[in-house]
């Protein structure tokens, strides 16, 4: 599937939990294959972490680790740099470059 979403990216969660609908935050990771993104500061997951000896000298410290879920692709939209909405994505070809557009106001987002 090609995903339109790049890391990196501004998006904002249009719908999935509530408590994290509406938050603005950026891609750290794009799992294209399962259809999702890690976006930062969303779906803020624990996990209870043992002591574990790694390689001899040095281990893992133990303690809860909160760390982000992954959402569906389907479940954000991108934000636009210049008029800084959520917005759909058009793809156009520019010299030879394929290049993201906003639907609301023509602007590049590539580039």
């Amino acid at each position: 599937m090609k995903v339109k979403i790049r890391k990196g990216d501004k998006v904002e969660v249009i719908s999935g939990r509530l408590e994290d609908q509406g938050k603005v935050g950026e891609v750290i990771r794009v799992l294209p294959k399962e259809g999702r993104i890690v976006v930062q500061g969303v779906n803020l997951r624990k996990k209870h972490q043992r002591q574990v000896q790694t390689q001899g000298r040095r281990s893992m410290s133990p303690g809860i680790i909160e760390f982000e879920g992954s959402v569906d692709i389907s479940n954000v939209m991108l934000v636009c740099p210049k008029c800084n909405e959520a917005t759909r994505i058009g793809i156009q070809r520019q010299a030879g470059e394929v290049v993201r557009v906003c639907k609301n106001c023509q602007a590049l987002i590539d580039g």
